[in-house]
């Protein structure tokens, strides 16, 4: 269950209604003051994100095995935006739950990340086949 949507509107309220009685306007506005820098810091955070995101192309990382090992169930899709530095390639439909992303890189390796209401539900890391990937074979001739 998600606590944070009940835990952080029940905290403002009773933080608010601390400072009215303990400072009167004075503590109304210091809440309000700090509400209003945390959203700022916040802001200033996802534009930062998104301009690092824009000077790439979509869908694309620099190494989708470093991206597959540092993934977290339950990190936000902002949160892999930031990682990746890119936005990713949307799969699913627009609008569509669960949403599925994926970001490719140079070798054609593929991380695709479902997200449901934003937050990392699972990953897959596919890589394409190479022929280093099997041992060679040797055949005896037959005399």
């Amino acid at each position: 269950m998600n606590f944070q949507r009940y835990l952080v509107p029940i905290g403002t309220v009773g933080l608010t209604a601390w400072a009215w009685q303990s400072w009167g306007w004075m503590g109304i506005a210091m809440v309000v003051t700090g509400g209003v820098m945390w959203l700022l810091l916040y802001f200033t955070r996802l534009v930062q994100i998104m301009k690092r995101a824009s000077n790439r192309p979509i869908g694309f990382v620099d190494s989708a095995v470093m991206l597959n090992a540092k993934l977290k169930a339950g990190v936000s899709l902002m949160h892999v935006v930031a990682m990746t530095r890119a936005l990713g390639q949307l799969e699913t439909e627009k609008g569509a739950q669960p949403e599925v992303f994926s970001w490719r890189d140079g070798s054609q390796s593929v991380v695709r990340c479902v997200f449901m209401q934003g937050k990392l539900q699972s990953w897959t890391l596919d890589r394409p086949f190479q022929a280093t990937d099997v041992e060679p074979v040797t055949h005896a001739a037959n005399d």
